[in-house]
């Protein structure tokens, strides 16, 4: 078997279904650019079409090949400055190492993670360690796969306090086209979600979940149909009657226009509908 991927990931398929290709009630710009001397930068910029709050962020990318160092910096317009350093397969293949870093000069507030991960064939383990000054908190998760059943926990310790935060258990199977997900967090969120990709064009989800002490299970059923090689239509509805749809076209390579809405379906009539625009140019 591969390697199986990182606890985040379990479920990834039907989640994309989900949440990729739409993004109503934000008008989104991203702008990818790459230099001669391989130093990557990011620009976005988005404006939520009901607060008409205003938001983005710089990120630069760039590598020490030699030294195996791979370098990300992001700059926030909420005036956050984070760096991230990573070290993948030096020590050892499938290991890779982390620093993560933020500063806010307004508050002076500062922050640092420590991440370790370790994958090879049949398991997937990681521990972060998360500094705060009143003390740190431990992230760990382990996955472990076999014939195609995979296995998570995922656990946080928050050393401060002496408990635990985090406490989740999921459950997968990975079959050809088919992927089952189930997942209990905290023992009082239960989820689940089924994938499928019908065929070269058509994709399918189904995800649920359901609190304990709640009477009410919450569901939804999503959808991607490949229109042709440059559009994608991507629809979705909940048990809310929310409707979202999204439309997805590459105008040439290197552009690409998303169209999204989203309605609610008790209320047609009544307004309250969102739509959002986004727009990727990369070079």
């Amino acid at each position: 078997m591969a390697v199986p991927p990182s606890y985040s990931d379990l479920g990834k398929s039907a989640k994309d279904i989900f949440n990729k290709g739409y993004g109503y009630g934000v008008l989104k710009l991203d702008v990818k650019t790459k230099s001669q001397s391989g130093v990557e930068f990011a620009t976005s910029g988005s404006n939520n079409t009901d607060t008409g709050k205003a938001g983005g962020h710089l990120e630069t990318k760039y590598k020490l090949n030699e030294l195996g160092l791979n370098f990300n910096q992001k700059w926030k317009t909420d005036n956050t400055l984070t760096t991230e350093i990573t070290m993948e397969d030096q020590l050892a293949k499938g290991l890779k190492l982390g620093l993560d870093t933020s500063f806010v000069p307004n508050t002076g507030k500062k922050s640092a993670k420590i991440k370790t991960s370790y994958k090879r064939d049949f398991v997937n383990v990681g521990c972060d360690l998360d500094f705060d000054m009143a003390g740190p908190t431990i992230h760990a998760a382990a996955v472990l796969g076999y014939e195609g059943w995979l296995a998570g926990y995922q656990v946080a310790f928050d050393t401060a306090k002496s408990q635990l935060t985090q406490n989740n258990l999921a459950v997968g199977y990975k079959a050809g086209d088919l992927q089952l997900h189930t997942s209990v967090d905290n023992g009082t969120e239960f989820g689940g979600s089924i994938y499928q990709k019908v065929n070269s064009k058509m994709e399918t989800a189904v995800h649920l979940a359901w609190t304990a002490g709640s009477n009410n299970t919450r569901f939804a059923v999503g959808a991607k149909y490949q229109l042709d090689k440059d559009a994608s239509l991507s629809t979705k509805v909940n048990n809310a009657c929310l409707v979202g749809v999204g439309y997805t076209q590459t105008l040439r390579p290197g552009v690409k226009l998303t169209l999204s809405a989203l309605i609610d379906g008790k209320n047609v009539n009544g307004g309250g509908h969102k739509v959002g625009m986004g727009f990727e140019l990369e070079a």
